[in-house]
Parts: structure tokens; C-alpha cells; sequence
């Protein structure tokens, strides 16, 4: 039995996991890995990631997170300048879902309706006949990220991670069901329609780290946050008829192949 079906399949995993995923824990790992005291981890996770030092733009570190969260030089990532393409937030892991009625997407050990995700109905059921854009970002991932798209945004929503030791109905192979701690914004746009840009913080240490929280203008390509340690998703929600997929990506998502993409990479093009 592997570590992580130990913890999600047995009473004493979940003894275990309840507090392993609590925010006071999260935020004790987070205190260490931004102090100076974690510097000792850097070499090895460049190492054992096999990064390219050379797109770093500095390479002295003060702490395990400074490494982390770093920032590439600017012409180590090139961000698609044609208005009618949209473009890749991040680099990762990217999967196209259709969004029906009930569909359901799973997330980091959790799956979420797009109404659970959002916590919002109304918002939820502007999505029906759209796609979510969902990209998983692995640990030897580029961890910032910027606007997909230009527009006006509305105010960031916070959602706190919760565990819920109650099986829900729709879950009935996990005996546990993880609310992954998310934060979202809605864009205006003129090409896109309205877009709903979303962090997914990862379980334990896993933090987002969004640069503007109020309303106002934002232009894609620009950087909109971080994420600290912890393997991440981004999920951008476009409405129905908005959105033509580049066919080799949604070809890949219907054979359920994740497609590696770059921050700044070209996705798609407006309807």
C-alpha cells in the first residue's frame, strides 16, 4: 500500500491527513521554506529537476522559496502578440474539458462540479457550453503566471482549503474529498467574452501569491502572481462560442493526453 492510499483508504491515514492538510501546518512549512534555513534544499532540487540555470535570472538564493518562486530572464519566455490568440498563463500541463451540465474535473486528489469550484451558481451556469482550460503545474515547473487575457478584472475570491472526512455521494471510491484552498478573478474582455481565471493551491504547503486583489485594468502577458511551494493548477473558464481550441491540443484532451505547454504559448484563437 502506497503513501497516499494509506492516508486517503484507512482510519488511520485519515487521523493522520486531517492534520497534515490543516492551514496551521501549512503555514509552518511555508515559514520555513521562505527563511534562510531552507537554503541547504536548493541545490538538490535544481539538481534532482534538472533546471536550466541558464533561463534563471539570478542565481543566488536567500531561502528554499526564493528558488522556487524565481524569476526567468525576459527572453526566456515569449508571449504570443497576435490579439486573436489566446494564450497559455503558465507553464504546465494543459487539458481541455467541455462543460456540460454535471461534468466534473478533477483537481489535486479532489473532483469539483464547476458550480463546487466556484461556490457560485449563477457564475457557474455562464460556463455551460464552454471550455475549462485546465493546466497542472509540476514542481520543476515555471511557478509564475500572468493574465490570459487583457481586460478588466473584478476582485480576487478567496476560497480556503477544507477536508471533509464525510464521503460525498458522488465520491464513493474516496473515503475522504479535499477542498483544495483557490482563488479566482473574472475578466471582461473583448475578444474572450467574461473569463474566470483560477489558482488551485496544492494540499500542505502549496500557496498562491496573486499580485493585484482589486478591480481594475490587466494586460495578458502580464504577470498576475506565484505560487509557492507545492505542485499547482491554473483553470481558466471560457463561455460557449468564444474559444476555437488548436486542434493537435483538444486532440490530445480527447484521448486524454495532457499537452505540455509555455507560459505565453499560443492556445487557441477567438470565435
Amino acid at each position: 500500500m502506497d503513501t497516499l492510499t494509506f492516508l486517503y483508504t484507512t482510519k488511520v491515514g485519515r487521523l493522520i491527513l486531517k492534520p497534515l492538510t490543516s492551514r496551521t501546518v501549512s503555514k509552518a512549512a511555508g515559514r520555513f521554506l521562505d527563511s534562510k534555513y531552507s537554503k541547504f534544499l536548493v541545490s538538490g532540487f535544481i539538481q534532482n529537476n534538472d533546471l536550466d540555470t541558464s533561463e534563471f535570472e539570478k542565481t543566488e538564493f536567500d531561502s528554499f522559496n526564493d528558488c522556487f518562486s524565481r524569476k526567468l530572464k525576459d527572453n526566456a519566455r515569449k508571449v504570443e502578440t497576435d490579439e486573436n490568440v489566446m494564450i497559455s498563463p503558465c507553464d504546465g500541463k494543459l487539458t481541455v474539458v467541455p462543460i456540460r451540465k454535471g461534468t466534473a474535473l478533477p483537481v489535486k486528489q479532489s473532483i469539483y462540479s464547476i458550480h463546487s469550484l466556484l461556490r457560485d451558481k449563477k457564475l457557474a451556469e455562464r460556463y455551460e457550453g464552454g471550455y475549462a482550460l485546465v493546466y497542472r503545474l509540476c514542481v520543476d515547473n515555471y511557478h509564475r503566471y500572468c493574465y490570459a487575457e487583457s481586460g478588466m478584472k473584478s476582485r480576487n475570491r478567496f476560497i480556503p482549503g477544507v477536508l471533509h472526512t464525510v464521503r460525498p455521494i458522488a465520491l464513493e471510491n474516496r473515503p475522504v474529498f479535499i477542498e483544495n484552498c483557490r482563488e479566482y478573478t473574472c475578466i471582461k474582455t473583448d475578444r474572450f467574452g467574461i473569463l474566470t481565471q483560477m489558482e488551485v493551491g496544492a494540499m500542505l504547503v502549496g500557496r498562491i501569491k496573486n499580485h493585484l486583489a482589486a478591480k481594475g485594468p490587466v494586460k495578458r502577458g502580464s504577470e498576475k502572481g506565484t505560487f509557492l511551494y507545492g505542485g499547482s493548477t491554473i483553470i481558466v473558464l471560457v463561455e460557449p462560442g468564444k474559444l476555437t481550441v488548436d486542434d493537435h491540443i483538444l486532440e490530445s484532451s480527447k484521448v486524454g493526453r495532457e499537452y505540455p505547454v509555455l507560459f505565453g504559448q499560443r492556445i487557441g484563437t477567438a470565435k
